[in-house]
């Protein structure tokens, strides 16, 4: 009888933690477990009872138990103390417990009292004091025990099936402990923290959970990750600098570790926080550098209350200058691109999520290309923008190589089109995003940008003051680097370099488009701005990163060759034998020549007139003519070069 007993609860609780090992437990069967758990309590306080010396009849025993468990069934009731998910039972659970006990405790101890006052019960149907006392101790402690029993079971039951992973978290302040929680509740791998790793040496050498916190020199080296096995490194520390952060993660991925990192707590969702919101690394964060600090004064007092115009307003940069002028209040933000799809996309962002919405009375969006010079006089009549932000533009080097008729009509007649509008219809500035391969341009790309550049100086009037900014690689941009890497590495490689020494600058998009409006708001006109763009990065090293942060193996780095028209090396902006320093020591006005109206309109008449011809060659040799620091590489247009 007994086994067979036995077999049926065992039988009983593998078809409970199979039919709930992905759910939480029912309430319901919560509350049987802590009402067995009341039963188990009172047969032990009746064991301990002086009253077994006696006989006692089964009717006081029923009395007594049915008082008491009426009471204490109205507490859990009251309490909800079956409410809780045992899996993720912490201290707080300990509160509800406790009421739960204490309140049909105190029920009784003042029916007691009552009735040794006015009698209307026997005693011998109550329990004492000194019962109940030693009754409510036992449930409390069965109600904590079972609960971490049945967390310890649930634990282990899933440990058996979930793999393995041993981890080293950086940081033991609060989100390092929060992370660690986290990691112990995850049911789809089993985390084991090894170590802390903590600068604060007030910490270094203690315990946080039986864990040990150690400082950086002993933790972050190849001998203890290989004893420990470990194969995780997660960074808690939200508010890490961006030169520490690269300076760890770096180190990590050399040994082979995966990094993960804990977002900001802005970030957490409804402000609770999960294994599962545990970041991996982007490559961008191993890029990122400190951001310069702009003086956005200046930016409010030239776009407050006034009608401002972005062009290219769908792509990568002109769709973060739409961001963030918006919070500057303009009294109209008119955003044009030829990009159907992009636009709808941007238009639907920015008129229903937050911080934006809340401006859409404020916005227009515009169909319409830049070399589409009545399209652009119909909008210019009608919205007299006094604010131009023009980042409309083809920017590919190998796809404008290939098509210098494009290049040419949207880069230069499309920018010289906004322009003379700007002029006739009263804009008080003018503010042109250009490249960093504007500067002596070995492409078509950079050609066609310098030449818009030296068009706007060209206009540049005290009505309507021309401002031109050069910045590099913008980090995530549209047909940029990394968003390629990132294609080929969810098709399993190869990744793809042109050259294993070719190197980049790179700086993130909020910074660019930042400097972009603090540019246009200290032009004085017909300036170029640039600035410290910070240390090159070889794309060979970026792509080797992007393929220890992926955990992928055997994935190759394939070295193509240099596209028409590509730089081994960028141009060095930043030079101080090129440029002038302005009141921000991270702003530099570059030192170009000006170029006079009349000379600017016969060059450029004269390549209007050959765009009929729709003849490359005879077209880039007039912008050679033009630009006469355009000397192509890797191109056919080399043979003009040497002709000259």
């Amino acid at each position: 009888m007994r086994r067979r007993l036995f077999l049926y609860i065992r039988r009983f609780i593998s078809h409970v933690i199979l039919k709930y090992r992905h759910s939480v437990l029912p309430r319901w069967l919560i509350f049987v477990i802590d009402l067995l758990m009341f039963v188990s309590a009172f047969l032990l306080t009746e064991a301990f009872s002086y009253r077994y010396a006696t006989a006692v009849s089964r009717l006081e025993v029923l009395v007594r138990f049915s008082l008491v468990f009426g009471v204490t069934l109205l507490s859990f009731l009251a309490t909800k103390s079956y409410r809780t998910i045992i899996r993720h039972s912490g201290f707080n659970d300990l509160y509800t417990v406790s009421a739960a006990c204490i309140m049909p405790y105190a029920a009784l101890c003042v029916l007691n009292f009552v009735n040794n006052r006015h009698p209307f019960i026997e005693s011998r149907f109550l329990l004492s004091y000194g019962e109940l006392s030693q009754l409510f101790a036992f449930l409390f402690v069965m109600m904590i025990v079972v609960r971490l029993f049945l967390q310890r079971i649930y634990n282990d039951y899933f440990k058996r099936q979930r793999p393995g992973c041993n981890v080293v978290i950086y940081g033991a302040g609060a989100a390092g402990v929060i992370a660690y929680n986290a990691l112990q509740q995850d049911v789809n791998v089993d985390y084991k923290v090894v170590a802390f790793v903590d600068d604060d040496r007030t910490k270094r050498g203690k315990m946080l959970d039986s864990v040990p916190v150690l400082s950086a020199k002993e933790v972050v080296s190849g001998r203890f990750m290989r004893h420990k096995g470990v194969q995780e490194l997660i960074i808690a520390i939200p508010s890490i600098k961006p030169q520490q952060f690269k300076s760890i993660s770096t180190r990590a991925l050399e040994m082979g570790l995966r990094v993960k990192s804990v977002p900001q707590i802005s970030t957490w969702i409804n402000g609770t926080f999960s294994s599962g919101q545990i970041e991996n690394i982007n490559i961008e964060d191993l890029l990122e550098r400190e951001s310069i600090k702009l003086d956005n004064i200046n930016i409010v007092r030239d776009v407050l209350d006034k009608a401002v115009l972005v062009t290219g307003a769908a792509g990568s940069i002109g769709s973060e200058i739409c961001r963030q002028l918006v919070q500057y209040r303009p009294s109209k933000i008119i955003m044009l691109d030829q990009a159907e799809s992009p636009m709808y996309d941007l238009q639907f962002e920015l008129r229903n999520n937050e911080p934006y919405k809340q401006y859409a009375d404020h916005m227009e969006f515009v169909i319409a290309n830049v070399k589409d010079r009545p399209r652009i006089e119909e909008v210019m009549k009608r919205y007299r923008p006094q604010v131009i932000y023009h980042a409309a533009a083809y920017k590919h080097v190998p796809f404008m190589e290939e098509n210098p008729y494009e290049a040419i009509y949207v880069n230069v007649f499309g920018t010289k089109n906004v322009a003379d509008l700007a002029i006739k219809y009263g804009a008080q500035k003018f503010v042109m995003v250009s490249t960093d391969k504007a500067v002596n341009p070995t492409n078509v790309m950079g050609a066609t940008k310098r030449m818009a550049e030296i068009y706007v100086q060209s206009r540049s009037t005290e009505q309507t003051r021309f401002v031109t900014t050069r910045f590099g690689n913008v980090l995530g941009s549209n047909g940029s680097v990394i968003p390629l890497f990132k294609k080929q590495l969810a098709a399993g490689g190869p990744l793809t370099v042109t050259h294993k020494d070719i190197i980049r600058y790179f700086m993130t998009i909020p910074e660019a488009c930042n400097l972009v409006l603090e540019a246009g708001s200290m032009g004085e006109g017909g300036d170029i701005f640039v600035f410290d763009m910070g240390e090159p990065v070889k794309i060979y090293d970026l792509a080797r990163r992007m393929i220890q942060i992926s955990g992928l193996q055997g994935i190759e780095i394939k070295e193509i060759g240099l596209r028409p028209g590509e730089k081994l090396y960028e141009e060095l902006l930043s030079n101080k034998e090129n440029t002038i320093p302005t009141y921000h020591p991270k702003i530099m006005r570059a030192k170009v020549r000006r170029y006079e109206n009349g000379e600017v309109d016969e060059e450029y008449a004269k390549l209007w007139g050959l765009m009929e011809s729709h003849d490359d060659m005879r077209l880039v040799a007039q912008m050679k003519a033009i630009v006469p620091e355009f000397v192509s590489n890797n191109s056919v247009y080399c043979q003009l070069d040497k002709a000259k």
